[in-house]
């Protein structure tokens, strides 16, 4: 019972956050142009409104009422697709993460696990995880599956998986239990990129982005502290608390996921929960920044969308972050542990690291859509992420300066993952290609966790010397991505300044409808 009022604090705190972003923000500055009417769109990815369009307003209203109206759309879409986006990773962050907190508490002892046990547990979630992301995708945008009953359903299913964890009784029903976890959860992160994606934006969309990527790193804190209230129900009803904890957290999974069926709503176009004029408006909205999109991957150039550079080049960068993201989700609490601290005592130094990254994650990620940029941020993270790991394996005396290198790598890593899937967001034109480009990027990206669940190798405890040179050498090859994407665009984005500054037809920077675009940095 702990979790609800905890929980509810959190969003509450998240939303008067939105609230308080500036109108620029959340509001059409400039007055749209009628569907039919042509549009001089001088808008660039990042949604800058640069020299203000032809005036007019959707339906003739003026621009007051216009405005008003833009900001009261914003706000239902918020409230419907924001916080029940934000509980779903919550609740399956909780499921994913608090393996870790179980074997500290007594997991590998009583189920006899070899010494390479815990490890296989982890990649095997991550398995049918990374392998269930790209179909998930596709199967929703092409369905007519809506999103509430296909998010619904896994999310529920999962949480039913979680809690049979606390009955196994030997390893292997526990390495099944993961991989079918991993099929539920996997269809999560893309599916939550795409709704949101479809709703918002480009300026609008960093900053509910990132609500939902800290809500799971609010649920990983909850994680460690419930390990350790739960650890005092040992032995109650003759059930480890270890299991206490698959099983508690598994129920609550299950209560969340069964409200998603009656509040997250359906795509843009299918959507019921706004007024007339205000669905009218969101889609006029969204049609002006990006044309009209396509709604299914019907006649969509399929190899195409699957080796775009872009996308690709932004998942090393990804994959590069995560690595972090997971060697902290999976073994940040055997790392403490083996510093000198007791399991409860480990569990409990493991909430800040989150709490704090969550903090500047969310900080980070504002300045950034304020300022409408992306590659210094992520510049700033990457180099974070790369100190906290040099300082893991020079093996820096007192114990403390370790423990600090962690928040290092996290923060690094969390401020990193939420932009960069914005910043790939804000780049990609069309629903039937966000779709693929999202999938590949959390799915491929995720494939980090196979990494890092093999490098930290029990019998190189404390020193973990193959898993911290690992975590050093992929933030470095992910650091230097990025400044290879930053200066390609920012080459593409010259060359269009130049041919229309020469008064020449753009053929190569254009967006839906041949629309001005330019790519965000």
């Amino acid at each position: 019972m702990l979790y609800i009022p905890i929980a509810i604090t959190v969003f509450s705190s998240n939303f008067v956050l939105l609230s308080s972003v500036p109108s620029t923000l959340i509001v059409v500055t400039n007055t749209m142009a009628e569907k039919h009417d042509p549009i001089v769109d001088t808008k660039v990815a990042d949604g800058d409104p640069g020299t203000p369009i032809e005036k007019g307003s959707i339906n003739h209203v003026t621009i007051e009422e216009d405005k008003a109206l833009s900001s009261r759309v914003t706000r239902k879409v918020d409230m419907r697709v924001v916080p029940m986006l934000c509980m779903l990773y919550l609740t399956a962050y909780l499921d994913r993460t608090n393996i870790g907190n179980a074997k500290l508490l007594g997991l590998e002892k009583e189920l006899h696990m070899p010494s390479n046990g815990y490890n296989t547990a982890v990649w095997v979630f991550f398995l049918t995880f990374v392998l269930m992301e790209v179909p998930s995708n596709l199967l929703m945008t092409h369905s007519k599956i809506p999103p509430n009953w296909w998010l619904g359903v896994s999310m529920t299913l999962l949480g039913i998986v979680t809690m049979t964890q606390g009955f196994v009784k030997s390893p292997g029903p526990l390495y099944a239990c993961r991989a079918i976890m991993g099929i539920f959860e996997g269809s999560l992160g893309p599916a939550a990129a795409l709704m949101m994606g479809s709703y918002y934006r480009k300026m609008e969309f960093p900053l509910r982005y990132t609500c939902f990527t800290t809500s799971a790193l609010v649920g990983a804190s909850f994680s460690s502290f419930l390990a350790y209230a739960i650890n005092f129900m040992d032995g109650v009803q003759g059930i480890s608390s270890w299991r206490w904890i698959f099983i508690l957290e598994g129920l609550f999974n299950i209560c969340v996921a069964l409200t998603t069926f009656f509040i997250l709503p359906r795509f843009p176009a299918e959507s019921t929960f706004l007024a007339p004029e205000e669905k009218t408006h969101l889609l006029e909205r969204l049609a002006i920044e990006r044309g009209d999109e396509a709604e299914s991957l019907s006649g969509q150039p399929w190899l195409k969308y699957l080796l775009d550079w872009q996308t690709w080049l932004n998942i090393v960068v990804y994959f590069g972050a995560d690595i972090s993201a997971a060697a902290i989700s999976q073994f940040s609490p055997t790392i403490l542990s083996q510093l000198g601290w007791t399991a409860n005592q480990a569990n409990l130094r493991n909430v800040p690291i989150w709490l704090v990254g969550a903090v500047i994650a969310l900080s980070c990620n504002l300045a950034a859509g304020k300022l409408k940029i992306r590659f210094p941020f992520i510049l700033f993270g990457a180099t974070l992420c790369a100190i906290g790991w040099a300082i893991q394996l020079a093996q820096v005396n007192p114990p403390g300066v370790r423990y600090f290198a962690l928040y290092f790598i996290a923060t690094g890593s969390f401020l990193q993952l939420p932009l960069l899937v914005s910043w790939l967001s804000a780049n990609t034109v069309g629903r039937p290609k966000k779709a693929v480009a999202h999938a590949l990027q959390i799915g491929f990206g995720n494939s980090a966790n196979f990494v890092s669940a093999n490098v930290f190798i029990k019998g190189q405890a404390p020193k973990y010397r193959t898993g911290f040179t690992t975590g050093l050498v992929v933030t470095v090859v992910g650091l230097c991505a990025a400044c290879v994407l930053e200066v390609v665009l920012w080459k593409k984005n010259k060359g269009a300044d130049e041919r229309e500054e020469r008064g020449e037809i753009e053929t190569k920077m254009l967006g839906k409808d041949g629309m001005r675009f330019r790519y965000t940095l």
